[in-house]
């Protein structure tokens, strides 16, 4: 049975590259990094190197000491950049926090922990995939954290942080601001820069490295003032922001991916931006079918709603045809199921959203797959459709 996968955004399969560099490091340079005789300072001399990939691939030709420091995945980097800016500085633990409803629960259930030792968390709304820049004027004041996703995870939707940045920092000078750009990186053109956060958390196996690395951008102002503060105490490893041992074969492998998608990125982008608008429009052409498009988005996710069929009964129904997809967030799908603010914010009552799907691209998908889609799309409508 052909596999057609279309679940990138849970994961990508390790590129050829990316897997050689992996095997390479491991076998040749297993030197602790932080030892101090020449197998490591061999493993040192790979860390600066993937070190150095990455923050060229963020718009960083000198990269600071700690500008950039590797995590064992998007979710520490979010919880480092969340819980280390919160907790920094002795606060007072009712300071506000401006996020918005749909974020990842590595950033939401941080938050939640922060709102429940007194910490006043304010959501932005983000309807039909708009960042509510109107509502960030309105509350920005007072703001010491704003930590806004650049992409949505189930929708695809692509917010306007740099707006809304600039907007939290014209009216509290002395925030922070952090954006959770693992859905974004390598599939949307951005660098520190042009996005303007202080704080952005980076993930290896989105872009087609090793599961268990990711990396967290801190800008050199942060790194200066100490105003991030570490959540993992121990040797003092990535400048005592982050210790333990590196994993430095995944990291070197997380560096090989980065640097080839960059040879490839506005070609990448541009296949999956086709494919995705060839999804669309074969998707609106099925009769119960609506796609939750939202007004700017990525490349490379699609939502749809499928009527009188439960999420998880397609995603089944698919997986016995060699296609997968997403119903939701891998991340929490082994817990309990919530209402997803991202697709309440489309307008989406109870029953749509629990007949929702997310089909995620890379760039080595094809037409004749989305077809294979489409087929078993109709197969499954007349079939499992309740009557």
């Amino acid at each position: 049975m052909k596999i057609v996968y279309f679940d990138n955004s849970a994961t990508t399969k390790i590129s050829e590259r990316a897997l050689s560099k992996l095997n390479e490091v491991a076998r040749e340079h297993y030197g602790n990094p932080s030892s101090l005789h020449a197998l490591g300072l061999d493993s040192e001399k790979r860390l600066s190197e993937a070190r150095m990939i990455i923050a060229k691939s963020l718009g960083i030709e000198r990269p600071s000491r700690g500008e950039i420091i590797f995590t064992s995945g998007g979710t520490e980097s979010n919880n480092i950049a969340i819980l280390g800016t919160a907790l920094a500085k002795k606060r007072r633990g009712n300071e506000k926090i401006l996020t918005t409803a749909g974020e990842h629960s590595s950033v939401s259930e941080p938050l939640a922990y922060l709102e429940s030792i007194g910490f006043n968390v304010v959501r932005v709304p983000t309807k039909n995939g708009i960042l509510d820049l109107d509502f960030i004027r309105e509350n920005a004041g007072g703001t010491i954290l704003a930590t806004f996703m650049h992409v949505n995870n189930e929708t695809g939707a692509l917010y306007d942080i740099k707006n809304a940045f600039e907007i939290v920092k014209r009216l509290s000078p002395e925030a922070i601001c952090h954006t959770d750009c693992v859905q974004s990186y390598l599939k949307v053109k951005f660098t520190k820069k042009s996005i303007g956060a202080d704080l952005i958390s980076i993930s290896s196996h989105k872009v087609n490295g090793p599961k268990g690395v990711g990396a967290l951008y801190i800008s050199p102002e942060l790194i200066k003032a100490k105003k991030i503060a570490p959540i993992m105490l121990g040797g003092g490893q990535e400048e005592n922001l982050r210790s333990g041992t590196e994993n430095v074969y995944s990291i070197c492998a997380f560096g090989e991916a980065v640097g080839e998608h960059m040879e490839a990125l506005l070609e990448d982008c541009e296949a999956m931006s086709s494919l995705k608008e060839y999804i669309i429009e074969g998707c609106e052409k099925i009769d119960g079918i609506r796609v939750n498009k939202p007004q700017t988005s990525a490349p490379h996710i699609v939502n749809i709603t499928v009527k009188g069929i439960r999420s998880e009964t397609l995603l089944h129904f698919l997986s016995s045809k060699g296609i997968y997809v997403s119903s939701g967030s891998a991340c929490s799908s082994n817990s309990q199921k919530k209402i997803s603010p991202a697709l309440v914010g489309f307008g989406l009552d109870k029953d749509s959203i629990d007949s929702s799907v997310r089909i995620s691209l890379c760039p080595q998908n094809t037409r004749d797959e989305a077809e294979m889609l489409f087929d078993a799309l109709n197969e499954a409508i007349n079939k499992l459709v309740r009557k």
